[in-house]
């Protein structure tokens, strides 16, 4: 069975979150992964995009990456990933800011879970 998910995060401080977790018997295809900067003063900020995967292992997806603003309205979204990336159960996508109250981070995914076959 496959469903499609979208995660949502506003990083309200420069701390490290959890924006998605695989979940038991799934795997992920993450499609897309989207930070969009709502600094009214158009300032830039920075982003560090982790995968953690089941035995504790930190991967960098993106790190130190840099999200224009524009004066005075939000700037345009920054797509992450140039191709879709494939997550194994219990696989974890942290976010963390430069700075507080000023990026948004947006996943979408489609979860695969395996069928359960009767006969």
């Amino acid at each position: 069975m496959s469903v499609f998910v979208s995660k949502k995060v506003d990083m309200t401080s420069d701390a490290t979150f959890t924006l998605y977790t695989v979940p038991s018997a799934t795997t992920a295809i993450i499609k897309s992964i989207l930070i969009s900067n709502d600094d009214a003063e158009g300032q830039q900020h920075t982003i560090n995009i982790t995968i953690t995967n089941s035995s504790n292992a930190v991967f960098s997806i993106a790190f130190g990456k840099l999200i224009e603003g524009a004066q005075g309205q939000s700037g345009e979204p920054v797509e992450i990933l140039t191709n879709p990336l494939i997550a194994e159960t219990g696989d974890i996508i942290k976010v963390a800011a430069s700075s507080a109250n000023k990026l948004h981070a947006i996943l979408s995914a489609m979860e695969v879970t395996p069928r359960n076959v009767t006969t």
